[in-house]
C-alpha cells in the first residue's frame, strides 16, 4: 500500500516514513556485519588529500605534516575499515590516533571526520558510554595538550591554546554526540515500527487464514451435508421409487455445483486479494433457499420474524450462523424439525435463536467440531456472542447476538 500510494503521490515516500532502505536491513534475522570498503577508502583519501590543504593555512601556527604525521592519518581513517564489526575498539583507536596527532601538533582538519565517523558508528549500533568515553578522552587528551603538555610538545616555543578554541572543540564534540545520538534514536524507532508492521501483516494473514478457513467449512459442512442425506434418499429409492431417487440426484448435482462456485469464490480471494468477489456475499435474503435445502435433507424449519437491514458483514455472519446451526441438526440431532426466530431492538441488535426438539443423534445436537468455534468466532469478530447448548424441556438451542452497528465497517464479505 505504502509503494503504491508512493507511485500514485498521494503521500511521503516509504523510505521517509519507515526509513532509507539500507536502514532496513536491521529489520529482519541478524547478518553478519560487511566491510564498508568504498566508504572507509573515500574516508582516507578525503582525510589524507584534504589535510595538505589544510596544513597550508596553519603552517605558522602548527607542525608541517610529516611521514608520521601521514602514519597517523591513515591509522585514523583505516581503522573505520572494523567499524561495523569492533566498533568499541574502533572509536577509542579513531580518538587515540586523533588526539596524538593534535597533540604532536599537526594542523587541525579532516581527521577529526573520522573520530565523528568512528562516535557516529558506534553509538547507533548500541555503545553509547563506549563512544563518549573515546570521545572524552579525546577532548581531555587536547586540553592537557593544549594548556599543559605543550611546553615539552613540538612545536617549540609554542604557547598555551587560548580557551576560545576549547569552547569550538567542545561544541564539536557536543555536536557529534547529539547527531548520534538522534541518528541512533531515529534508528530504533524504524527497527521498532518495522517490527509493528511485520506484526501487524502476520495478524492480518492470520485473520485471513481464519476468515478462509471458516468460510470453507461453512460451505462444505452444509453442502456435504445435504449431499450426503441426498445421496442416502437416491440409494434407497432407486429401485422402488426411481423418480424420487432422480430428484435426489439432482438435488446432489445442483447443490454440489453452487458449493464449487462458492469455494471457487473463496479461493479467488487469495489469487487476487484486492479484487472485489464477482458475486455477492450471501445473506439472510437467502433464508428461503436455505429453508428449501433443509426440506430436500428431510428437516422442516419454521422461520418466524424478519430481519432488518444489515451491513454485510452482519447479513454474512447472521447467514452462516443460521447455515451451520441446521446444518448441525441435519447431521446431529434426531429432531426432523427446527425452529428460527428472528428478532432486533430498537436497531441495536439482532437476535437469532435456532431450536431443535433433538434429542442428539450420536452426538451433541449442536455438533462438537469446528463448527461452533467457528459461529463463535463469526459473533466476536462483530463484537456479539453465541451461546449453544441442550435446553431444560430437551432439546438444543443456539442464540447468537450480533450488534448491528458496531459491525457496519466489518468487511468480511470480501
Amino acid at each position: 500500500m505504502d509503494e503504491q500510494q508512493a507511485r500514485r503521490g498521494g503521500g511521503p515516500p516509504m523510505w521517509w516514513r519507515h526509513g532509507p532502505p539500507w536502514w532496513n536491513r536491521w529489520d529482519g534475522e541478524e547478518r553478519a556485519p560487511g566491510w564498508p570498503w568504498r566508504s572507509t577508502v573515500l574516508i582516507t583519501l578525503f582525510v589524507m588529500a584534504d589535510s595538505n590543504f589544510a596544513a597550508r593555512g596553519q603552517l605558522d601556527d602548527r607542525a608541517a605534516l610529516d611521514p608520521f604525521a601521514r602514519v597517523l592519518l591513515f591509522v585514523a581513517a583505516g581503522l573505520l575499515l572494523w567499524r561495523k564489526r569492533y566498533p568499541v575498539a574502533v572509536v577509542f583507536g579513531t580518538s587515540v590516533a586523533a588526539t596524538v596527532y593534535l597533540g604532536a601538533g599537526y594542523p587541525y582538519g579532516p581527521v577529526l571526520l573520522a573520530v565523528a565517523v568512528a562516535c557516529f558508528n558506534a553509538i547507533v549500533r548500541g555503545h553509547r558510554r563506549a563512544a563518549w568515553a573515546a570521545i572524552g578522552v579525546f577532548w581531555a587528551g587536547h586540553a592537557l595538550v593544549a594548556h599543559w603538555l605543550y611546553q615539552w610538545l613540538p612545536p617549540s616555543g609554542d604557547s598555551a591554546a587560548p580557551w576560545g578554541q576549547e569552547g569550538v572543540i567542545a561544541a564539536w564534540v557536543a555536536a557529534i554526540l547529539a547527531v548520534s545520538e538522534l541518528a541512533k534514536t531515529r534508528r530504533e524507532q524504524w527497527v521498532r515500527e518495522g517490527a509493528e508492521r511485520a506484526q501487524a501483516a502476520r495478524r492480518r494473514a492470520d485473520e485471513e487464514r481464519l476468515r478462509i478457513a471458516r468460510e470453507l467449512h461453512d460451505v462444505l459442512a452444509h453442502s456435504i451435508s445435504v449431499i450426503n442425506v441426498q445421496a442416502g434418499v437416491g440409494l434407497a429409492l432407486l429401485d422402488s421409487d426411481p423418480e424420487q431417487a432422480r430428484t435426489a440426484l439432482t438435488t446432489i448435482k445442483a447443490k454440489s455445483k453452487e458449493a464449487l462456485g462458492e469455494v471457487r469464490q473463496v479461493l479467488d480471494t487469495l489469487r487476487t486479494p484486492g479484487d472485489a468477489p464477482r458475486t455477492p456475499a450471501p445473506g439472510l435474503d437467502r433464508l428461503p433457499e436455505l429453508v428449501r435445502e433443509a426440506a430436500s435433507a428431510g428437516l422442516t424449519v419454521e422461520v418466524e420474524g424478519e430481519a432488518p437491514r444489515l451491513a454485510p458483514g452482519t447479513d454474512l455472519a447472521a447467514f452462516r450462523i443460521v447455515q451451520e446451526a441446521l446444518t448441525n441438526v441435519v447431521r446431529h440431532s434426531g429432531s426432523r424439525h427446527a425452529r428460527v426466530h428472528l428478532d432486533h431492538d430498537d436497531g441495536a441488535t439482532l437476535r437469532l435463536r435456532i431450536d431443535d426438539d433433538g434429542p442428539a443423534g450420536g452426538a451433541d445436537a449442536g455438533g462438537s467440531g469446528n463448527g461452533l468455534a467457528g459461529m463463535r468466532e463469526r459473533a466476536a469478530a462483530l463484537g456479539g456472542t453465541i451461546e449453544a447448548g441442550p435446553r431444560a424441556d430437551g432439546g438444543f438451542r443456539v442464540l447468537a447476538v450480533l450488534p448491528l452497528k458496531a459491525s457496519a465497517d466489518t468487511k468480511e464479505d470480501r
